[in-house]
């Protein structure tokens, strides 16, 4: 039987502060709050190795260089505060490409890696990024949760496949540059949530980095999102930061009524989702008579 989780997702202002710095301070609040897993934005890690000049690419490639120090400090902070942490993602250097990963790590190390699967234009054209492995699923405390790294959450096969495989929450670091992108993020979280009668953490990026070319400019919200169906908000919404707000979204969590809603709720989208569509047919208009 697994039991509820205390969830903190950031919305965390963009800074070049050292990682072991920022970090501790978050963990510190979550940890006050009563969290057990923390989720942390996309690249925020990155954000102490993007400054020196140069452009997007050499950003990039600091990153990318950095990758294996800036998860050493997640481990130790994981470890110091006995806390979970999804650490938003770093630049991982692999065969076939540079990708975008969130490492998740639990207080005794690494748990694994889930690689951002579909590249935005920015990392494909600006950085070159390489298209990431498929979802995949991660047992903790809590029972199965899946992570769509941002741009992945706006496409429903990905996350579906974590719900078939048993994922009740999804964590979805995010860092969009623009208010459209951020309204994207959240309502694609919220869409899979009904879709797939579970529960969708978003932890954003926010403010300016005039200093960096790559988070120059962040918008979006944090929030932890369900299907709006029976026990759970009508609206779907369990906890949401304001606009453009930084600080930590914190709630309990409980798998159990997942399990409810799925079992019970008043439409049953898990269960009657279409794994095989037929073709949509071409219909024609008639034209009128001469």
């Amino acid at each position: 039987m697994t039991r509820p989780l205390r969830l903190a997702t950031l919305a965390w202002p963009v800074c070049a502060e050292p990682v072991a710095h920022w970090l501790e301070r978050w963990c510190e609040e979550a940890r006050a709050a009563g969290a057990e897993l923390l989720v942390l934005p996309e690249y925020a890690l990155c954000a102490e190795a993007f400054p020196g000049g140069g452009g997007a690419a050499a950003e990039r490639d600091r990153a990318a260089d950095a990758a294996s120090r800036l998860v050493a400090s997640l481990e130790r902070a994981a470890a110091r505060h006995r806390l979970w942490i999804a650490g938003g993602t770093v630049l991982l250097r692999t065969e076939l490409g540079i990708v975008n990963a969130c490492p998740l790590v639990a207080p005794e190390g690494l748990a694994g890696w889930q690689e951002k699967n579909r590249p935005t234009r920015f990392e494909r054209e600006a950085w070159g990024l390489a298209p990431g492995a498929p979802p995949r699923v991660f047992e903790t405390p809590w029972g199965r949760l899946g992570i769509a790294v941002c741009y992945d959450v706006e496409f429903p096969p990905l996350v579906r496949a974590q719900a078939r495989a048993g994922a009740w929450l999804i964590l979805a670091p995010a860092a969009t540059d623009t208010a459209a992108g951020a309204t994207r993020v959240t309502v694609s979280a919220r869409a899979r949530a009904i879709e797939n009668q579970c529960l969708v953490a978003v932890a954003p990026t926010v403010g300016t980095a005039p200093w960096c070319e790559s988070l120059d400019s962040n918008h979006g919200r944090a929030g932890i999102y369900g299907p709006a169906d029976r026990f759970f908000p009508d609206d779907g919404i369990i906890a949401e930061g304001g606009e453009n707000a930084p600080g930590l979204v914190v709630a309990t969590l409980d798998p159990a009524s997942v399990d409810a809603v799925r079992r019970d709720g008043a439409v049953l989208n898990h269960a009657d989702w279409p794994e095989e569509v037929p073709p949509c047919p071409v219909v024609v208009r008639p034209t009128r008579a001469a």
